[in-house]
């Protein structure tokens, strides 16, 4: 199957997706991450940018293309973190990043102002988790900005979301909720070329349901729009695996490739370097020329 090309614009800066599959690394500024790679170790501790930097940096050697930056937890059952503190996290990694690298930065957030301070701090993307719930206040101010956006399907909150898993048609149902948030996107302003979808794998879905839309990732295309994927390190691969969290790399390239050959133009993943020669391969079968 051949993915439709998209051009992803944010403030400016123009990232192509489809002729390849782009990474967006990630950077977990918190204590609590699900994946154990958070850069501080307790809350309230300050972050260490310069750690950041380097981490960052080499995340970059190994083929992101874009990095997101997060500051609270989104594993099931995550307890919130106060505005402040998120803020106290993310900022000064942002302005950092940003000053250093030439790739673009994303925030990972729901709260209004945190992303606003990242946008004024250089950041041009912004990855929603609660997308479809999103205010009409925090898409206006994208819309201000001109960022890009990730729209991701959840249901709930990280707190809650897993009672919410009951759907008759998960495809069906999620493609139908991401496209009345990206319908409402387009009525506030937000041009279609600001916006990424993701479909939220493990927020408010089962293992099977997260099956199901990997192997049904093309049922977006009705959307007309990139796909993001985010499966690094999940819960689902470990209970198919049997494994704990540090055993999952096999499984997230796994899950990748099937999503790649099922259309996704971007894949969001803690381990760069091995997903990258993964995508090298995938990208090669896909783009075959007979």
């Amino acid at each position: 199957m051949k993915r439709r090309v998209f051009d992803l614009h944010a403030r400016g800066a123009v990232l192509t997706l489809g002729m390849t599959t782009r990474i967006m690394g990630i950077v977990n500024c918190t204590p609590d991450s699900f994946s154990g790679d958070g850069k501080i170790k307790a809350s309230g501790t300050p972050v260490d940018t310069g750690a950041c930097l380097r981490f960052a940096r080499q995340m970059v050697r190994d083929g992101a293309d874009i990095l997101d930056v997060g500051g609270e937890s989104t594993r099931p059952g995550a307890s919130p973190v106060p505005l402040k503190e998120e803020i106290k996290r993310v900022i000064p990694v942002i302005g950092v990043l940003v000053r250093h690298l030439k790739v673009p930065i994303s925030v990972d957030t729901s709260k209004l102002e945190v992303a606003r301070r990242a946008l004024d701090a250089g950041a041009s993307v912004v990855n929603n988790v609660r997308g479809i719930q999103a205010t009409s206040s925090f898409l206006k101010m994208v819309r201000d900005y001109q960022a890009a956006i990730v729209i991701m399907h959840m249901r709930g909150s990280p707190a809650t979301m897993q009672s919410f898993a009951r759907y008759r048609d998960v495809v069906r149902q999620v493609s139908e909720e991401l496209k009345i948030s990206v319908e409402k996107c387009l009525e506030i302003g937000i041009k279609k070329n600001n916006i990424i979808i993701d479909p939220g794998i493990g927020f408010a879905k089962t293992m099977d349901h997260n099956l199901a839309l990997i192997n049904h990732l093309d049922a977006l295309n009705v959307l007309r729009l990139p796909v993001l994927l985010g499966t690094s390190r999940k819960s689902f691969i470990g209970q198919i695996l049997h494994n704990d969290v540090p055993k999952r790399l096999m499984g997230t390239a796994a899950t990748v490739t099937a999503g790649v050959l099922r259309g996704a133009h971007m894949v969001r993943v803690h381990d760069v370097r091995a997903i990258k020669e993964t995508l090298e391969i995938t990208d090669a079968i896909l783009n075959a020329r007979v």
